[in-house]
């Protein structure tokens, strides 16, 4: 019988049953700490979640296997389905993984639209001309009420609207 611990780094780690109790519960991971699978079942089933960078390495492993029944070994030691690969076989081809890099959480950012400059000038040059009409059209009304109290009759002229 072989007890079954998980490695820091998310390998598993078979031990044979001929080690001693202390050998078992002494298993360094990657980064030292012992490391041991609780018997005990969860009272709720979890969803294993793997990482981008986790399903990119078991790729290239999977992809290095060439002597037969070594992809299986590396399927029973990391505890994958066939199906995993294909999967993510499939999410390589498309793009997908690199895609799934932790990305920046929130909202995403607006692009400034690029003819927001040239509106903002077309409105403020609008609003030169309408201060230059307004001032035009001043100056001819009073023209006009200098026109009549000089009794100067004013050529009859088209109105501009």
């Amino acid at each position: 019988m072989k007890e079954v611990t998980w490695m820091e780094d998310g390998l598993i780690n078979a031990v044979s049953a001929e080690a001693t109790e202390g050998e078992c519960s002494e298993q360094k991971g990657a980064a030292g700490a012992s490391v041991t699978l609780d018997p005990e079942v969860p009272e709720k089933a979890t969803r294993r979640k793997f990482s981008a960078e986790y399903k990119l390495r078991i790729l290239r492993l999977a992809d290095s296997c060439a002597d037969p029944g070594s992809l299986g070994k590396l399927l029973r030691k990391e505890g994958l389905y066939s199906s995993n690969l294909t999967t993510w076989r499939r999410q390589r081809e498309k793009g997908v993984l690199e895609g799934l890099k932790p990305a920046k959480r929130g909202r995403k950012t607006i692009e400034p639209n690029p003819l927001l400059p040239e509106l903002e000038n077309l409105r403020k040059e609008n609003q030169r001309i309408e201060k230059r009409l307004k001032r035009a059209e001043l100056i001819i009304e009073v023209q006009k009420k200098i026109s009549q109290i000089l009794g100067l009759d004013p050529p009859e002229a088209s109105p501009i609207n």
